[in-house]
């Protein structure tokens, strides 16, 4: 074993390594900018789960805002690293800062006493690190344990997660019965000791009793009509003491021994839980449940005649928020799974009027301010995500519809949250189905480890959901928290971290802590940063600054160092709950040190935090439309071309960028074209669905939501990487387009011809048959990998379906350039569009950059 214990010491205490001597003194990673040439910024983030803008950061606050692109990083808690310690107990915190001890801190081992390099207080060690030596230390203080795991409340016994369906039974007998088998073959992939209920809307809102197989009953809520938190909880509770006292002191009583459990002592689920007849655990309730599910029917009041389906989906999830908050108090993981097939039209949260005369918003009629509906619906939304996030509880939205189900409103309650967002034709549709079994058909499945990789295209890779996640950063005293842009919820920090905090905010600000309510092994945060000096100071700074571990000065630094710490505590769905500490520095340079600022610029992060950057302010401005947010981001890539290009005035073909900026331009180019920034032909729900998954994604799955990837296929050699271009199509080729939300495997019109043709049954002609096998299987893998599952296309070229790879090549044929028939030079297709080419692009770009 790792650890041997230390004797006469409390069961909290940590287990010490038996001695360095026998281990090799590997050194902390301090990142410099010449690292760049060695090794990729996607080794460090594999190392630490941590992606910087920049590298190396200016060390006043002029300097900072003069380099235009933001200070920022891009953080994966969960991510899967190799060798990363699990220790058994609670980590050791300054007394100041709330820092978790880390390699960084200096130590003495006379006094017993470390100094934290965030604030530079003493801290003297606790009793059982008494036996703390130099040969003799705890793993938070090796070198190369920058990120380490504590498992924190190891006598707290977790609660099984509760899973609560929402059934919309508005949709079609077809639908219905689709939803209802995905819904019943779920039930067998959930743990046997999870909790379960079931409410179904229409007009009405029934909350279904699962306890009583013999009588089964529901409660009902009127659709049309606002009910308050208490007024359901009443309702749900009636039967059980209307809410009176004796009710309420046992729900207190259950609430006290669920945060504080005793086994011995505790009561069964029934007897305590006052929705203990609604959320019941399935290895009771699986016949009941899936009786009722078999009966269940759609509803009764049918719409009139030119007018849509009386949908009550606001009140659904208000009675879902309650109904949780009152079986699952804080603390206890839960999930409310929306299914929902059309717009909200009945009580709170409607978006349209019944009338089908009356057309369902667009984003122009909200950027006019003609949705009348749309900001009364986004404010109820709204509550409920606050109750939901109060508790810790997360919504999964499933809207499956070829009309709009008001996601755009209801944004606030997944997207705070961290719940799911799958947005499909139909509940018999592929992308629905699987990622439905990927959300909550692997639970049970073990993780796999950060260095395998599935071997077969069919093997699904599982999903594993965390709950009731927090997510805390801890800065040095220069640096401060702008804000966070992700799958997450503001906390209230101000009365111990208030310092650390910016004046401006960029995203959710204002704190240095964030609720994750539910997460996965590739949720990423944008985390923005501002410096916080005003001049710049003398190399080497003070005491905390330019220390190696254990307080050795680093006299082959040229420049100070700056540290920060990223803590996340969530619950595993073992139930096991764990804190992951993740310590990294970063340099300070001269703010006129242009070259070895550039030198450690991550472009492909910044790539990534300019897109959640622009698209945040697009939410929160409605002025800031598609032309208003391409001049903005125009500004700034015209901005940092003038700030880090080598050029003369005036002389266009002076200008060239630094390698590490190479890409930048191309990545904001395709920015600029995409579905996040353009939204027209988009609907404001289609809009949210992909700002709400560019939010959460990692580093490489934004970067292809951005800047999709090519591969082609023919018979001169293996599959290649070719430009995002249209001279990359050919009739002899076939194509393979990652745009992440949708997989395209498109053939030239040769391959389209021999395909018709049925070459690939004969014999002679196994080659072809293989050629056109090999695009679809890594099709497959792409889709078995990712969630949510792309929209899988098979298309030829010339046909209808084409559309979706033209859409996103660059035009650099179309039908108005030189050339024949439709002005091409040679080309095997052109592009109908009036966009410009990013040749076009560049062109403007360096004219714009060199001039004053």
């Amino acid at each position: 074993p790792l650890f041997f214990s230390v004797t006469k010491t409390p069961s909290r205490a940590p287990e010490l390594l038996p001695s360095l001597s026998s281990k090799k003194k590997e050194t902390a990673i301090v990142v410099d900018t010449h690292m760049a040439s060695a090794m990729s910024w996607s080794d460090l983030e594999n190392a630490d789960g941590v992606r910087f803008s920049f590298n190396c950061w200016p060390d006043d606050r002029q300097s900072a805002q003069k380099c235009i692109l933001p200070l920022g990083a891009l953080v994966t808690p969960l991510k899967p690293i190799q060798d990363v310690p699990v220790v058994p107990y609670e980590p050791v915190r300054c007394k100041a800062c709330a820092a978790c001890l880390n390699p960084y801190a200096q130590i003495d081992f006379n006094s017993k006493l470390f100094v934290c390099p965030f604030c530079h207080a003493r801290n003297n060690f606790p009793p059982h690190y008494a036996g703390v030596t130099e040969q003799n230390l705890p793993a938070e203080l090796f070198p190369n344990y920058l990120v380490i795991d504590y498992t924190v409340n190891l006598n707290k016994a977790t609660p099984t997660p509760a899973y609560l369906f929402l059934v919309d039974v508005c949709v079609s007998d077809e639908e219905l019965t689709s939803l209802k088998a995905s819904l019943t073959q779920a039930l067998t992939l959930l743990p046997e000791d999870s909790l379960v209920g079931l409410i179904s809307f229409g007009t009405h809102v029934h909350v279904h009793e699962l306890q009583f197989a013999e009588c089964p009953k529901s409660y009902v809520f009127r659709g049309g009509k606002e009910h308050t938190s208490a007024q359901i909880r009443d309702q749900l509770t009636f039967s059980r003491g209307g809410g009176g006292p004796q009710q309420q002191q046992q729900q207190q009583q259950y609430q006290s021994q669920n945060q504080n459990p005793n086994v011995q002592q505790q009561q069964s689920y029934q007897q305590m839980n006052p929705a203990s007849a609604f959320l019941v655990p399935l290895s009771e309730c699986e016949f009941t449940f899936s009786a009722i599910l078999e009966e269940l029917a759609r509803d009764p009041f049918a719409p009139l005649p030119e007018s849509r389906h009386n949908r009550a989906t606001g009140t659904a999830l208000a009675v879902a928020a309650t109904l949780l908050s009152l079986g699952c108090p804080s603390g206890h993981p839960a999930r409310a799974c929306l299914f929902v097939g059309g717009p909200c039209t009945e009580g709170p949260g409607n978006i349209v009027p019944k009338a089908l005369e009356n057309a369902t918003r667009s984003h122009k009629d909200i950027m006019q301010d003609k949705a009348p509906l749309f900001t009364k619906a986004k404010k109820k939304y709204d509550a409920i995500a606050t109750q939901l996030c109060t508790n810790g509880h997360s919504l999964d939205v499933f809207a499956c519809a070829l009309d709009q189900v008001g996601l755009a409103e209801m944004k606030g309650c997944a997207q705070k949250t961290g719940g799911a967002v799958i947005l499909a034709e139909s509940f018999s549709h592929e992308v629905f189905k699987k990622s439905f079994m990927k959300l909550y058909g692997s639970q049970n499945k073990p993780d796999p480890s950060p260095e395998s990789a599935p071997t077969s295209s069919d093997e699904v890779t599982p999903l594993k959901v965390h709950s009731n996640g927090i997510f805390e950063v801890i800065t040095s005293r220069d640096v401060k928290v702008a804000g966070c842009v992700g799958p997450c919820a503001a906390l209230d920090t101000a009365r111990r971290n208030s310092g650390n905090v910016a004046d401006v905010s960029i995203g959710y600000g204002g704190t240095t802590a964030w609720k994750m309510c539910a997460l996965t092994r590739n949720t990423t945060l944008a985390v923005f940063f501002e410096v916080a000096k005003d001049k710049p100071d003398g190399v080497g700074g003070d005491g905390g600054y330019g220390q190696n571990p254990y307080g050795q000065q680093q006299h082959h630094q040229t420049a100070p160092q700056f540290f920060l710490q990223f803590h996340c505590t969530s619950t595993l769905p073992s139930g096991e709950t764990r804190l992951r500490v993740i310590t990294t520095t970063r340099r300070w340079t001269n703010g006129q040190n242009i070259p070895e600022i550039s030198m450690g610029f991550d472009q492909e992060a910044a790539a990534v935090l300019i897109a959640r950057q622009l698209t945040w302010k697009m939410e929160q401005d409605d002025e800031l439309d598609g032309p208003a947010a391409t001049r903005w981001l125009d500004r700034k890539l015209i901005g940092a071309c003038q700030r880090f290009g080598e050029y003369r005035k005036e002389d266009p073909h002076s200008f060239q960028l630094a390698p590490q900026f190479s890409l930048f331009p191309q990545f904001m180019f395709n920015l600029r074209r995409s579905q996040f920034v353009q939204v027209f032909n988009n609907s404001p729900d289609e809009t949210t669905y992909f700002r709400v998954v560019l939010w959460r994604e990692n580093v490489l799955n934004s970067l292809v939501m951005i800047q999709p990837t090519l591969t082609a296929y023919s018979f001169n050699g293996p599959p290649e990487p070719v430009l995002l271009d249209v001279c990359s199509v050919a009739p002899d080729r076939i194509l393979l387009l990652d745009a992440y939300f949708s997989v395209v495997v498109f053939h030239g019109s040769t391959i389209a011809q021999w395909r018709k043709a049925k070459y690939q049954e004969q014999e002679e002609h196994k080659a072809f048959a293989d050629l056109l096998k090999l695009p679809r299987e890594d099709a497959n893998y792409i889709l078995n990998q990712r969630f949510p599952v792309p929209r899988l296309v098979d298309c030829d070229q010339n046909g209808s379906q084409a559309r979706f790879l033209l859409a996103k090549l660059n035009p650099s044929a179309t039908h108005t350039s030189q050339g024949s028939p439709y002005g091409h030079a040679g080309g095997s297709d052109v592009i109908f569009t009036d966009d410009v080419s990013l040749q076009v692009f560049m062109e403007h770009l360096k004219r714009l950059s060199v001039s004053d």
